[in-house]
C-alpha cells in the first residue's frame, strides 16, 4: 500500500509545474540546477516541456531541453509538446523543440497531422525536412 504524498512535495511540485506555465525560466532553471528531474511529470502525464510549450514559452522549452527534458515526453493523452505548440500556433516554440530534436511523428495525433488539421502548410514543409 503506498502513503499519501506529503503536502509539502506536492506543494513544491506544484510551483514548479507554475514556474513552467508562467515561462519563468530563471526560477525554473533554479529549481532543475538543484535536482529537480527535468522530465517532471503531473497527474495527467504533462512534463514541464510540454507545459512551457503548451504556453508559449520557448526559452523555458529551450532550458529544459538543455538539461536533459525529453522533447517527445509524451503525456497521458498521448500528446507532445511538439503537437501542443502546433495547435497553439506557437511558431518560436515550435522552432524550439524542432531545434531539441523533436519529432514530428510522435504521439496521437502528431505534430504532423495536427499541422494538417490546420492547413499548417508552412509547418508541413518544416515538418517534412525532417
Amino acid at each position: 500500500m503506498s502513503e499519501a504524498p506529503d503536502p509539502e512535495v506536492v506543494e513544491l511540485a506544484t510551483k514548479i509545474f507554475d514556474l513552467a506555465r508562467q515561462g519563468r525560466t530563471e526560477a525554473l532553471v533554479a529549481y532543475l540546477d538543484a535536482g529537480v528531474p527535468a522530465n517532471l511529470t503531473n497527474d495527467r502525464g504533462d512534463s514541464l516541456v510540454m507545459l512551457a510549450a503548451y504556453h508559449g514559452h520557448a526559452e523555458a522549452v529551450r532550458a529544459l531541453l538543455a538539461r536533459g527534458a525529453e522533447a517527445d515526453r509524451i503525456n497521458d493523452r498521448g500528446q507532445t509538446p511538439l503537437a501542443g505548440a502546433v495547435f497553439k500556433g506557437e511558431a518560436d516554440v515550435i522552432k524550439a523543440l524542432v531545434d531539441g530534436g523533436a519529432d514530428p511523428l510522435a504521439g496521437t495525433p502528431s505534430a504532423l497531422d495536427t499541422a494538417r488539421m490546420f492547413g499548417k502548410t508552412d509547418l508541413l514543409e518544416l515538418f517534412g525536412a525532417h
